[in-house]
């Protein structure tokens, strides 16, 4: 059985993961964004690039469930003489290397390699303020006689809207038009046509896509090709292409057809010596393409630019990651604390579930839970970014309360679902800013509704969000399932207005007491504590009352009556959110608090992590939804599901059990849930949205790496409840829950423009409490550290006892 050490290692000092051999299990990926321009690049080349939105401005393409997979990508070839080629990212051509290595890091994706006594390496990268990628190749030659070669570089385009691409191909190739323009030295190309639907149809708004994309290289080209069909040629693939095999491009333009971007150049190489150039394709609007894109080629023509270029992509990184840095007796949730989890969150915040491998960015677009979330990583480093997406976020909720569920960013298109979560993230999301940032002046922002051009505060919209599920509670005082809550596949238990979901119901209460926490910071709203304190006491009630099961909370009531996550049912007896959001919500307290997490580990606990549910369902029934048709034992049916997985370290700390929270913590870890690769599959760096539990044949076996809140969340269950260096909104809350054998930790961290550097011991070897703080060898009372607006650095000293 392969190890972890066999594909690769955590280059720490430098941020990044070295992969050292080529055939991985699986596509492991990075992003390459300035968060307009967005490439997924794999550890091959492979990959696809978009615009902003990858359903309505996607440049290239990517074949899902292609064989072999990963294909098409960014490929440069190089060809001698005597015919012979390869290409420089080991895939397409797929030869054996004499040496390989990637470097995964914060915002590049170096493949180096060497063959034939040719070193080589590719960086692809996104400058920080240009819309354009940039591959810089430098070529070295290591033996002893002068070498010439041909060198291709190659894209296929996609150009528009992905989805019409993917299922209207034949008739949507009749509008591309790409030319190489020769005083330029590069291919523009376009599409005369755009479609925006969100879903498919055969309307058209007869439009052109408003964008063009250029494709030029520093060195002079010398052939070029636009039509896929001649570059590849018929019965081939990118593996053999017939432009490389003749040599010389055809240097055919189109006006119709499959488009690509292929160009060739020529170098040579003396001995010992080293030719560097680099490729750029870029995005302009269609208006005034020409103009904005000779200043992208001009300010990148040479490799000294483009370096400068990536100096600062990698500067900016080591300043965004430096937000947060831990030491603590574990290596790896040091590095996925302190680069790891606040890469991915940055990905997840602005790719939301929508561009991926194994989401297509056609059909989701950005999810407002989703965003809600995803901003608790960005909002160390960015919290302007932050405030301006929530304020975003905001414009998408009706004057009722309600809101969509997901949205388009080009196109503002979105889908109102009804799910009965959704509305609670806006305030969710609101305190989460206000305790990070202090900024209380977003809550007097004046933003319009998704259905009318009135304006209300933000305060006032997080009042309406709140108030509109409180209006759908039922008869039993608890809120509607809907089409789905949190967990979309449980879509079918209150369809028809009568099934109640257990977990919003906890989420509710959670979020009334952050409202009833804001409202006493801010003073007034008498009316809205006395109205939110007596809700919440109610659904607390009712939730403690008819909804515990003797050992654990059920997880819903069903329309026709019946119940979910209880004793008396044969599959899907307990489900974790309904335990753990119990305590996170202040539901269930003290001895019931205990025993319901205590419950839930016996039964969900694996060597890898906490199951979602179980025993899995294994007979479909429609009465639930899709969770019953999933296979047993992946997604949402008996999955180790990683989001769920961090609520549940999130409540066990919360609930004093230190050692459970860390051991939950440890076991997900992609570092360790990697440690046989094969079985795992995905990226050993970030977090997927499940492992496959042992409910499955293949326990262990990852998926759906990158885009999930796992990420964003793990990052702050570790950092927030195991570390306990918790904001609020006067300060930073101290309080450890963690093993009882770790004497000490470092937590260095940024809070309000200020970074605390908070040495944490334990001489006592206890799991959770405070036995004292010191601020600059100032004892304090209590574990609050107050906001300081003096200096910049500040010592913290805390004492476990």
């Amino acid at each position: 059985m392969a190890k972890l050490s066999d594909y690769g290692y955590f280059d720490d000092e430098r941020r990044e993961f070295v992969i050292t051999r080529p055939d991985t299990p699986a596509p492991w990926i990075n992003y390459i964004s300035n968060g307009k321009y967005t490439g997924l690049v794999s550890h091959t080349g492979g990959g696809f690039s978009y615009y902003i939105d990858p359903r309505d401005a996607r440049i290239s393409r990517l074949r899902y469930n292609s064989m072999p997979f990963d294909r098409p990508g960014r490929y440069v070839y190089l060809r001698e003489d005597d015919g012979s080629y390869w290409s420089l990212t080991w895939q397409p051509t797929g030869h054996k290397v004499d040496s390989y290595e990637c470097r995964v890091g914060a915002g590049y994706q170096k493949i180096s390699s060497s063959y034939k006594g040719i070193s080589s390496s590719v960086t692809y990268f996104v400058p920080k303020s240009d819309d354009l990628e940039i591959w810089r190749v430098s070529l070295t030659n290591d033996g002893g006689k002068p070498r010439k070669f041909k060198v291709y570089s190659y894209i296929e385009l996609c150009l528009g809207h992905a989805l019409v691409d993917l299922i209207n191909q034949p008739n949507d190739q009749h509008f591309n038009i790409a030319a190489f323009d020769k005083g330029r030295n590069a291919i523009f190309a376009t599409k005369n046509y755009w479609v925006t639907n969100r879903a498919v149809s055969v309307e058209q708004p007869n439009a052109a896509w408003d964008k063009y994309v250029f494709f030029g290289s520093t060195l002079k080209v010398d052939s070029y090709d636009c039509s896929k069909d001649g570059f590849i040629g018929p019965w081939r693939s990118e593996s053999n292409p017939a432009g490389i095999e003749k040599g010389v491009l055809d240097c055919t333009d189109i006006t119709a057809g499959d488009a690509c971007a292929a160009l060739q150049s020529e170098v040579a190489i003396e001995p010992g010596k080293t030719v560097e150039f680099a490729i750029l394709m870029g995005c302009v609007d269609k208006e005034n393409y020409l103009p904005l894109s000779d200043r992208l080629l001009a300010e990148y023509k040479t490799v000294e630019a483009c370096d400068e270029a990536l100096d600062e992509v990698i500067k900016g990184w080591h300043e965004y990651l430096g937000a947060v840095t831990v030491k603590t007796p574990d290596e790896n949730m040091n590095r996925m604390l302190s680069t790891w989890g606040m890469r991915q969150s940055w990905v997840t915040f602005n790719m939301n579930r929508n561009a991926g491998y194994y989401h297509g960015g056609l059909l989701f677009g950005v999810g407002m839970r989703d965003q809600s979330q995803d901003l608790m990583g960005p909002i160390l480093s960015d919290p302007a970014e932050v405030r301006s997406r929530i304020l975003e976020l905001y414009t998408h909720q009706f004057e009722n309360g309600s809101t969509l569920h997901n949205y388009f960013k080009l196109t503002g298109q979105g889908e109102r679902t009804g799910h009965s979560d959704t509305p609670l993230w806006l305030p969710f999301a609101l305190t989460t800013y206000l305790k990070e940032t202090g900024d209380f002046t977003i809550l007097d922002e004046q933003v319009r509704f998704q259905d009318s051009e009135n304006t209300k505060s933000v305060l006032c919209h997080a009042f309406g969000a709140c108030d509109y599920v409180i209006s759908q509670l039922t008869e039993g005082n608890l809120p509607k399932f809907g089409p789905g809550d949190w967990n979309d596949t449980l879509d079918y238990v209150g369809r028809k207005g009568k099934g109640e979901s257990v977990w919003v119901a906890h989420f509710l209460c959670f979020v009334l007491r952050e409202m009833l926490g804001l409202i006493h910071r801010i003073g007034g709203h008498g009316d809205k504590t006395k109205f939110y304190a007596e809700k919440y006491d109610l659904v607390k009630n009712e939730l403690n009352t008819r909804c515990w099961d003797g050992g654990w909370y059920i997880r819903g009531t069903r329309d026709d009556g019946g119940v979910i996550g209880s004793s008396s049912n044969k599959e899907g007896r307990i489900f974790m959110n309904a335990q753990s959001w119990a305590v996170i919500s202040g539901v269930a307290e003290g001895k019931r608090a205990k025993t319901c997490l205590e419950n839930a580990h016996k039964h969900l606990a694996t060597e890898r992590g906490p199951k979602i549910l179980a025993p899995a369902y294994r007979t479909v029934d429609p009465g639930v939804g899709l969770a019953t048709r999933c296979v047993p034992g992946k997604k949402e049916n008996g999955a180790i599901f990683d989001h769920v997985a961090a609520w549940a370290i999130v409540a066990n700390a919360m609930a004093g059990e230190g050692g459970r929270a860390y051991e939950y913590y440890r076991e997900t870890m992609p570092p360790v849930q990697a440690r046989d690769p094969e079985i795992y599959k995905m990226e050993p760096y970030v977090y997927s949205e499940y492992v496959t539990s042992d409910e499955h044949p293949t326990f262990g076996a990852a998926s759906h790496s990158w885009l999930t809140g796992s990420g964003v969340w793990m990052f702050r269950a570790g950092l927030d409840y195991i570390l306990g260096a918790k904001p609020d909104y006067d300060g930073l809350v101290i309080d450890p829950s963690i093993p009882e054998s770790w004497k000490e930790y470092d937590v260095s961290r940024m809070f309000r423009g200020v970074r605390y550097n908070i040495h944490v011991s334990n001489p006592h070897g206890v799991s959770k409490g405070v036995q004292y703080i010191e601020i600059e060898g100032r004892r304090v009372e209590g574990n609050r550290i107050p906001v300081e607006n003096v200096k910049k650095e500040i010592s913290v000293l805390c004492v476990m006892g």
